[in-house]
């Protein structure tokens, strides 16, 4: 159980950082979605509709701001920035998931945070529903992993208090040295 928590939390590790990451490149990540959906430079946003219009329109912005105020960008690579230093902080719930289930409540209460905040402050920024739609899926999709992890832990917690009340007889560890006050970092199973 104890590794496919880790596996879990690893790849929700991942997610975040990778989702932070692709705040460093923005201008030209839409410059190359715009190309393979056929636009050219400079495009006006007007001779497109939906979703294509959007991608222009920021694409567009994006182009003449950081041309006007490349120092903007800034602000995006201090987004990307926490994306990593969050993900980091999953360690300590990767190494002990027992111990640092709260990580997995904050990330849980995070992800639970991103709906009303794209619902709320889409609009007053003229982003369009159905993008922050797409927005609320990364939260909706983030809380998925934690809550299968949180189940897992739950269960994982009540072993080890079991095992910690039997004082430790009838385990046996598969470690060098175990100890039973850190029942949680190491695999075991009972006799």
């Amino acid at each position: 159980m104890l590794s496919r928590i880790r596996i879990l939390t690893a790849l929700f590790m991942l997610g975040i950082v990778v989702s932070g990451l692709t705040a460093f490149p923005l201008e030209w990540e839409l410059d190359t979605l715009c190309r393979w959906l056929g636009v050219p430079g400079q495009a006006p946003a007007t001779a497109y509709s939906g979703l294509t219009f959007w991608l222009v329109t920021v694409r567009n912005a994006l182009d003449a701001t950081y041309l006007a105020y490349p120092f903007i960008a800034y602000g995006t690579d201090w987004l990307a920035f926490g994306h990593v230093m969050i993900a980091i902080a999953f360690v300590g719930a990767w190494r002990d998931p027992v111990r640092n289930v709260w990580l997995y409540q904050f990330g849980l209460i995070a992800c639970a945070l991103v709906v009303p905040t794209a619902l709320l402050c889409g609009p007053l920024r003229g982003i369009p529903f159905y993008w922050r739609l797409i927005d609320c899926l990364f939260g909706v999709v983030g809380s998925l992993p934690l809550l299968v992890i949180l189940g897992w832990v739950r269960r994982l917690e009540e072993l080890v208090s079991y095992v910690q009340d039997a004082g430790c007889k009838g385990v046996q560890l598969v470690q060098e040295q175990p100890r039973c006050d850190t029942l949680s970092s190491f695999l075991f199973r009972i006799k």
